[in-house]
């Protein structure tokens, strides 16, 4: 099976992935990283110089090419928002929304120059779309663990999952 680890920026899921991947023995893929190799591009410059919607196309590239390659994907904080993301996610794996408190994960972003969405916004404006994304993520998920924990304790709270 395939595990899809979504959630807004900072809630951990490459941290989470890593980890995860070693208890469940399935290699870790940062879908991010990627889609920066196939693109042979860093995310800003490809926000930059083709735009968002062309990165979220990629995106769904991506997750359509990893659905069933039996791994632990770290997908980027847009990616399940959109529902044919997280339909073709789930398909074939299973879709865990990393649920951590936006005060949270802004801690660990903020300043993070390689986040073009955070980058372009002020703090404000990045807790709302924290607030708009969050019931998306619920909704697009299969399963949603607390993830306000030790990486540890999330990947083993992933691992032990009755699925």
């Amino acid at each position: 099976m395939t595990y899809f680890l979504c959630g807004f920026m900072g809630c951990g899921k490459s941290t989470i992935g890593k980890f995860a991947s070693a208890l469940l023995d399935k290699k870790f893929i940062d879908l991010d990283d990627y889609i920066e190799k196939k693109l042979n591009m860093k995310i800003p410059d490809i926000f930059k110089e083709k735009g968002e919607p062309f990165f979220r196309e990629e995106e769904t590239k991506a997750i359509s090419e990893l659905a069933t390659s039996e791994n632990i994907i770290a997908c980027g904080g847009g990616a399940m928002i959109n529902p044919k993301n997280s339909q073709i996610a789930q398909q074939d794996g299973v879709v865990v929304f990393l649920d951590v408190p936006f005060q949270v994960c802004y801690k660990r972003i903020e300043g993070d120059t390689n986040r073009p969405l955070i980058v372009a916004n002020t703090k404000q404006q990045v807790e709302e779309l924290y607030k708009k994304r969050y019931p998306v993520y619920k909704l697009h998920s299969t399963v949603v663990i607390d993830a306000n924990k030790t990486p540890e304790e999330v990947a083993n709270d992933i691992a032990t999952l009755k699925l």
